[in-house]
This record gives structure tokens, C-alpha cells and sequence, in this order.
């Protein structure tokens, strides 16, 4: 698969875990707010926290694989590199 199509899956599917584990760490808070057990708010809620951090790694793999994408698809051309007498002599100068 190249860089460009992990790119194209994981960004989105990143940003629709995020907000998936965002709608869960509402509804774990609504749970202590209308009193649920503790056991159990506490569970949803690390439940939730972990699907938006999930999602926030995808997102981040779809970073890196979009600079990947655009390393290699804008190679830096080969550069000129002085002959190192010429630099020694221009330090010593």
C-alpha cells in the first residue's frame, strides 16, 4: 500500500475515531451525573478515553504517512557541495 493511500485511511478514520470517543466521554460523564454506579461510569469512561486516544494515533499515522508522501514524492534534488580545500581555505581566509 503506498504512502499516499494509508495517508487517504488513516487521517479520516482517525478523525471519526476521535469524535467517536468524544461522544463517549459525554455520555461516560452523563452516567455520573445521573448517578450510575461508580464501577460503571469509571469503566465507560476509560473505555472512551481510550477510543479517543485511538483515534488521535490514527490521525497522528496519517501525519506521518503524508509527510512520508510528500518526501518521496518531492525528493530534494542533489545539491553542490563545495570541494572541502576550497572550504578550508575560505575559513582560514
Amino acid at each position: 500500500m503506498t504512502h499516499k493511500k494509508k495517508w487517504l485511511l488513516f487521517a479520516p478514520a482517525g478523525l471519526v475515531t476521535i469524535g467517536f470517543g468524544a461522544c463517549l466521554i459525554q455520555w461516560a460523564s452523563q452516567l455520573k451525573e445521573h448517578k450510575a454506579p461508580t464501577g460503571e461510569w469509571v469503566a465507560a469512561g476509560t473505555a472512551a478515553l481510550a477510543v479517543f486516544n485511538a483515534g488521535v494515533s490514527l490521525f497522528g499515522r496519517g501525519v506521518v504517512e503524508k509527510v512520508l508522501h510528500e518526501v518521496r514524492e518531492k525528493a530534494p534534488t542533489a545539491q553542490y557541495e563545495a570541494p572541502r580545500e576550497a572550504h578550508d581555505a575560505e575559513l582560514l581566509g
